[in-house]
């Protein structure tokens, strides 16, 4: 009898720590943050426009950073702190998991394989593909390069070559290591249009005069903050915050900052 009364306390005690290890998920990040009055960002340094490094002062400057330090007042309060780490593809949920960061605000496309293993905000950015092309061209919509003979140019392993296969058939598309080289051959007139996320693409034009963007977006992929597993608690505080400085104004503020001019651009789309 005293044996089956040990196994049911231990089954017992395991149910309560389960159930607290559960609980402790959902609220870890959002009591860090409250403790030490700070929210650690991972951000990018490298995109145009979203986070990059002014080489004058050396410190990360975009709309990311922007909306970050915003989103840290809502949450925290006026005297709240956001810190900032650089982080990439590879680097940003590894340090998520291991508490180093507390948030991903950089860049980062909301999609079903990744709300695997991080927890996603509501879409901060409505992402999606367009095209670059220059001021004289025709081009004025991916329906434009459906004939044979159009060229399209695109950075290898991303989805863009596929869209552009399933958007525009009958056009080639040329695949370059990296945008740089991408952008290079569109000035080159190797190609009709370069295609990838809108956003970047606005960094693109931004920098180079004599360009800009054409269509709107023919997909839908919208960034989001990334938070770690399980941490429900802060996702819900930073969706708050998000509807928060939509609310007062900020929001479009920092929108018209950043992107405000850049050729055709959509504004209220992106927002």
């Amino acid at each position: 009898m005293k044996r089956h009364f040990k196994i049911l306390l231990a089954f017992f005690s395991l149910f309560l720590l389960a159930g607290c290890t559960k609980a402790s998920d959902q609220t870890s990040t959002y009591q860090r943050v409250k403790d030490t009055n700070t929210i650690v960002w991972g951000i990018k340094n490298d995109t145009r426009l979203f986070g990059i490094t002014n080489i004058k002062t050396g410190k990360v400057e975009g709309f990311e950073t922007d909306l970050a330090k915003a989103l840290t007042k809502k949450i925290l309060g006026k005297k709240g702190k956001a810190e900032f780490t650089i982080t990439t593809a590879k680097t940003k949920i590894p340090l998520l998991n291991n508490n180093a960061i507390d948030a991903v605000i950089a860049v980062m496309t909301i999609t079903d394989e990744r709300k695997k293993v991080v927890n996603f905000s509501k879409p901060y950015f409505n992402a999606g593909q367009s095209l670059l092309v220059k001021d004289s061209s025709k081009v004025k919509s991916i329906k434009d390069l459906n004939h044979k003979g159009a060229k399209v140019l695109a950075v290898k392993g991303t989805t863009a070559v596929a869209n552009v296969h399933k958007y525009a058939p009958k056009a080639s598309v040329l695949e370059y290591d990296d945008y740089g080289q991408a952008l290079s051959a569109l000035k080159a007139g190797q190609g009709d249009a370069m295609t990838t996320d809108n956003g970047i693409l606005a960094g693109l034009a931004d920098e180079n005069k004599g360009y800009k963007l054409v269509g709107g977006t023919f997909t839908n992929e919208p960034y989001g903050i990334a938070v770690k597993k399980g941490n429900t608690r802060m996702v819900k505080a930073i969706n708050q915050a998000l509807t928060a400085v939509k609310a007062d104004g900020t929001y479009q503020r920092l929108v018209q900052k950043w992107f405000g001019g850049i050729k055709g651009l959509n504004l209220q789309e992106v927002g």
